[in-house]
C-alpha cells in the first residue's frame, strides 16, 4: 500500500477571526494586566502616583474588552469560532495520552493548547464577573463580598503563570515558536504541521492558503 505524500508549501491554520479575537484579548489582558499590578504593588502604584486613573483606566479597558469580544463573535466567522470549540472541549485517547507525556499524533491543536485555552476562557470569566463585584462593591456596600479581591488576585497569578509559558513556546523554544506565524498570517510550514500536528496537517494538505481572505469571514 502506498504511503501518504507529506504535505509541501503552507497550510491555513487559523481563520482571520480566530486571529482578531486572539489579538484583542491579549492586548486587552495586557493592558489590564499592567494597570492591575500598578493598582495592586504599593511601589508601583507610589511610582505612577496617580491610582484613580490608572484604575479608571483598568476598567474601561475591561469594558473594550468585553464590546470587542461580542463584536468579533457577531460580525466575524461564528462558524469557524464554533468549530474551534468543538474542538478544543474534545480531549480524546490520543490527547490524554499527550498529557501523561506520550509521543503520540495530535490535531491542528494538542493537548496542551487545549487546556490552556479552556483555562483562558475560565479566568476570563472568572474575572469579568469578580472585577464587576469588586467595581458594583465600592459603589454599595451591599454587593461587596467577601473574598472576591482574594479571587481576582489569584487569577491574575495564574494567568501571569499561563502567559509566561504561552511567550516561552511562542517565542523561544525552537520547536513551538513557528506556530506564532499561524496567529500572525494565519498560515504555518506544513513541513513543521506535519511534525507536529500530524493528524490535522494530513487532514488539510488539499485545502487551499487563501492569503487574500476579504472579510473576518
Amino acid at each position: 500500500m502506498a504511503s501518504r505524500p507529506r504535505p509541501a508549501g503552507r497550510l491555513t491554520r487559523f481563520t482571520r477571526t480566530e486571529r482578531t479575537l486572539h489579538w484583542v484579548h491579549a492586548g486587552s489582558f495586557l493592558a489590564m494586566l499592567a494597570t492591575g499590578l500598578i493598582l495592586y504593588l504599593p511601589a508601583l502604584s507610589t511610582l505612577v502616583s496617580r491610582r484613580n486613573l490608572v484604575k479608571n483606566v483598568h476598567i474601561w479597558v475591561a469594558v473594550a474588552w468585553l464590546l470587542a469580544v461580542l463584536l468579533v463573535v457577531l460580525l466575524g466567522n461564528r462558524r469557524a469560532l464554533r468549530e474551534t470549540w468543538r474542538e478544543i472541549e474534545t480531549i480524546d485517547r490520543d490527547d490524554r495520552r499527550w498529557l501523561r507525556g506520550r509521543r503520540v499524533p495530535q490535531g491542528r491543536l494538542n493537548a496542551g493548547q487545549k487546556v490552556n485555552a479552556i483555562l483562558t476562557v475560565a479566568f476570563a470569566l472568572l474575572f469579568a464577573l469578580s472585577g464587576f463585584f469588586l467595581w458594583l462593591g465600592e459603589r454599595d456596600h451591599r454587593f461587596l463580598l467577601a473574598g472576591t479581591g482574594t479571587v481576582h488576585d489569584a487569577l491574575t497569578f495564574l494567568s501571569v503563570g499561563l502567559l509566561v509559558g504561552h511567550l516561552y513556546l511562542a517565542l523561544i523554544h525552537p520547536s513551538t515558536r513557528h506556530a506564532l506565524r499561524g496567529m500572525t498570517t494565519g498560515a504555518v510550514d506544513a513541513g513543521w504541521a506535519e511534525r507536529h500536528h500530524p493528524k490535522w496537517a494530513r487532514a488539510a494538505v488539499d485545502e487551499p492558503l487563501d492569503p487574500n481572505e476579504p472579510r473576518l469571514r
